[in-house]
């Protein structure tokens, strides 16, 4: 990855504090006069890549008088320059595009509030150095890699929830608050939230991705509970998109925008969230199939006929397999495809009848065994067996290929008629390599996860299986390559097959009306530098 050699236009000279918006503007393309179908490129709706010059951001020297700036803004004991904390900011275990040895940032600021954030943001615009904001750091797609070695701001402190509104089903929290604190402060109310990633998620980060989990059938993604935000802008402005209504039509939807933007457009400072009521009598139900074609033709005949289901999470044979290795769970599984549906009603009878309807279409769909959890320690157990998916996936690997196998997991989602005819296809894929693959996923919205893992000898099967299974998705199928971990640095070229270069040219003019300085979390959904050359 190109870094930036500390100038800051293409003349060596510092013209960027945010004055003179046309001059801003032309001295980060190439040339001002250039055509575009037609039109100056400064005028046209889009920006391609070629057009831009490469940015240009702080000196070291620069970055070392910008930390003693934080530090009078924050305080000393938050910012760290500390090689472990560096480390745990520039990667972790679970990513799958990883970090280089240079790709570092040069230090950690905590803010606690919203104004800290600001003050940092305006200290970063004046000396042209690369953000990265930092969450829970339970992404998996390169998302926080520090490509270009400026500071990563760590939200984690900004953890208060600001306003609980019981009688309007809302809450508004700093970005830092993780979800499952949240769901603890709202479960004596018998609320939660809508979406339940990994453990660790903070809110803004999971805003930030338009993460979703396993409830998303039922209560939708990020995108569907998020009310509005207030965010920091590249140059320290402070932004509300929306108040608290459920609905309006007022004005551009920024807080669309924003969400799903992964910090490139925006840091996200608070969160007004919407929350639920639990679900009453709600049930939990495991059936197995003898094959994954029958599992997915019955996902599919659930959905078509409208039975009410809270939640459609599809394991294969070898994702049971690797359950049963891990001995974390009560009982062994037998080694089948599976399904486990949540499903719930206003009352016992409603619960009993849906039950019905169930099994109904997996009797005409070849099931093998089914059961309905009858007691919360029951319940527990069969959907643990959900949440330790990924981990359980990991130690498969290893167990197979050794304690150096290394993992990576496609995320595509596509219309539900096509599910079971790409499981299939991708299972074969495993099936032809000695990679150690297994299938997982919330497929009642279409989303699956293919975790493979391998060693040396196989990474580049690995990779092969992940690219025809995303080309598959997106080409064949409609689908889309990610459906809720993000882009980050390791899908982009993915999303460009997704959409086309138009839309991302039209996405790149948003990221340089917004930040034309290129300092917001660089390198992350698309190009911003013509002498990128791509992931390593």
């Amino acid at each position: 990855m190109t870094q930036g050699n500390g100038n800051h236009n293409g003349n060596g000279n510092r013209n960027g504090n945010g004055n003179g918006g046309s001059i801003i503007t032309i001295i980060y393309y190439k040339n001002k006069n250039l055509i575009n179908n037609g039109s100056s490129y400064l005028t046209s709706s889009t920006t391609p890549l070629d057009i831009l010059l490469s940015p240009k951001y702080a000196t070291k020297e620069e970055i070392d008088i910008a930390i003693r700036e934080f530090i009078q803004i924050v305080g000393d004991d938050h910012v760290s320059c500390l090689e472990g904390d560096l480390e745990h900011h520039s990667d972790s275990f679970y990513n799958a595009h990883k970090a280089l040895k240079t790709q570092k940032p040069r230090a950690i600021v905590y803010p606690s509030c919203t104004q800290e954030v600001s003050a940092v943001m305006k200290i970063c615009h004046k000396y042209h150095i690369p953000v990265v904001a930092f969450g829970g750091g339970t992404s998996i797609e390169g998302h926080y890699v520090n490509t270009r070695n400026g500071i990563s701001l760590d939200l984690s402190r900004m953890d208060r929830i600001l306003e609980f509104n019981k009688n309007d089903l809302d809450v508004v929290c700093d970005a830092g608050v993780g979800w499952q604190d949240l769901n603890e402060f709202l479960s004596p109310h018998n609320l939660m939230i809508g979406v339940d990633p990994g453990p660790g998620a903070q809110l803004g980060g999971m805003t930030s991705c338009n993460c979703s989990g396993t409830n998303a059938f039922q209560f939708g993604t990020m995108k569907e509970n998020v009310i509005g935000l207030e965010v920091v802008l590249a140059d320290g402005t402070i932004i509300t998109t929306r108040q608290r209504p459920r609905k309006t039509s007022a004005g551009y939807n920024l807080t669309g925008l924003f969400i799903g933007s992964e910090g490139t457009l925006g840091i996200i400072t608070k969160v007004k969230l919407k929350v639920h009521v639990k679900p009453e009598n709600e049930g939990i139900i495991e059936i197995q199939f003898e094959s994954i074609e029958d599992a997915t033709n019955s996902v599919k005949n659930l959905i078509q006929k409208n039975i009410k289901l809270n939640a459609i999470e599809l394991l294969n044979n070898k994702m049971m397999q690797s359950l049963n290795l891990s001995k974390q769970l009560a009982h062994i599984y037998e080694e089948k495809a599976t399904l486990f549906l949540k499903i719930s009603g206003a009352s016992p009878l409603i619960t009993k009848e849906t039950i019905k309807q169930i099994k109904f279409v997996i009797t005409d769909n070849n099931a093998t065994y089914f059961k309905v959890a009858t007691n919360d320690l029951e319940k527990q157990e069969i959907w643990s067996a959900r949440k330790l998916a990924l981990w359980s996936a990991i130690q498969y690997g290893k167990s197979v290929l050794g304690n150096d196998a290394q993992s990576i997991s496609t995320d595509v989602a596509v219309p539900i008629s096509d599910l079971p005819e790409i499981i299939k296809l991708t299972e074969h894929d495993i099936e032809q390599t000695d990679v150690v693959g297994v299938i997982v996923g919330h497929v009642g919205d279409g989303n699956f996860h293919s975790c493979l893992s391998f060693n040396a000898e196989n990474e580049k099967k690995a990779w092969e299986i992940a690219d025809k299974c995303v080309e598959r998705a997106v080409i064949q199928f409609q689908g889309t390559c990610s459906g809720e971990h993000g882009i980050g640095y390791g899908k982009r070229k993915y999303l460009e097959l997704e959409l086309g270069s138009q839309t991302i040219d039209l996405m790149r003019r948003i990221k340089m009306a917004l930040d034309p300085l290129r300092i917001l979390n660089p390198d992350k959904i698309l190009k911003i530098d013509p002498a990128d050359i791509g992931e390593h």
